[in-house]
């Protein structure tokens, strides 16, 4: 995975990219790319409090099952979150009883049709480059989570099925309510899952036997068996407590120091794919240019002052 993070110097824009851990010179100029509408089908977008926001499926008739528009949704909106330099932190819920009963077989049928345009049958390479197509494309609607630089707090409330294991393994935090279960459930529609479930479920729990028992079975797993498990940090006994206890949990990073927050979720993120030798070059190449930043000597004033609230810091 390739990570790109600029910060704004002398009206240029310096560009940092884990890609040979190089930098260039933009051409752009300096300007805000804050978004100017969060106006999605699928999503209800919101600010309850002062750099936090939330991201809501908002399909609460459909048990949020993520139809078409959902998947072109989804990385729209947390490529503007990206952007937004007002956002530092992102809270992902499920409006309704549901958290998600994952894909909506119904609306998604039409769009693994392998005819062409013209209804004529496709020969098998064909079929298979166009169904590539769509599987990558959906692989980068839950990609968009970790390629977000914001955190993202995953809050699930009931069901978790096929989907939403795929989506909630690519946040950072994950909570739930004590009547919350994870399914991966996509053994029972014919297929292996294919968005990410396989490919993060097994780094976030660290236990392999556990996985496969899983993904091969399709069972539920029960809140208190995720907490054992590692999938979830927290458990709390409905989705208020638990709502009150992310956006909590969010206020209190968008108080940190953006430069800081942002940075360690992208170094998170590579780490994990990359040995510690190319994770502590990367880190070397990065702060070389971040430990420049105003926040660092704020973050030390306020200490060493023993300041009881934190400092203002700038958007980044």
């Amino acid at each position: 995975m390739i990570f790109r993070r600029s910060l704004q110097l002398a009206g240029r824009t310096l560009v940092v990219t884990s890609e040979g851990l190089g930098f260039r010179w933009a051409s752009r100029s300096m300007s805000s790319q804050r978004s100017s509408s969060y106006s999605f089908e699928t999503l209800l977008v919101s600010q309850p409090s002062e750099h936090v926001f939330q991201v809501e499926l908002n399909r609460p008739d459909k048990l949020n099952a993520m139809n078409v528009a959902f998947w072109m949704e989804l990385p729209k909106c947390m490529q503007q979150l990206h952007e937004d330099n007002n956002c530092r932190v992102v809270v992902v819920s499920g409006a309704g009883r549901m958290f998600t009963a994952g894909l909506d077989l119904a609306s998604m049928a039409s769009t693994f049709a392998t005819d062409s345009s013209d209804g004529e049958e496709l020969d098998v390479a064909r079929k298979a480059r166009r169904m590539h197509a769509l599987i990558t494309s959906y692989q980068e609607t839950f990609t968009s989570l970790e390629k977000c630089s914001k955190p993202v707090i995953a809050a699930i409330h009931n069901g978790c099925i096929g989907g939403g294991v795929d989506m909630v393994t690519a946040c950072d935090i994950r909570y739930c309510t004590t009547d919350a279960y994870f399914q991966v459930k996509e053994v029972d529609l014919g297929l292996a899952a294919d968005v990410g479930t396989l490919q993060r479920l097994p780094r976030v729990i660290g236990n392999a036997s556990l996985v496969n028992e899983l993904v091969f079975t399709a069972r539920k797993m029960e809140a208190a068996e995720a907490h054992q498990a590692g999938l979830v940090s927290r458990v709390f006994p409905d989705k208020d407590q638990m709502m009150a206890a992310a956006l909590d949990v969010a206020r209190q990073i968008a108080s940190k120091s953006p430069v800081a927050v942002q940075g360690s979720k992208v170094h998170l993120v590579y780490s994990r794919d990359h040995s510690v030798e190319e994770g502590l070059r990367y880190m070397a190449a990065w702060n070389m240019c971040m430990l420049q930043s105003e926040d660092l000597m704020k973050s030390a004033m306020a200490l060493m002052a023993k300041e009881k609230e934190p400092p203002k810091f700038s958007n980044l």
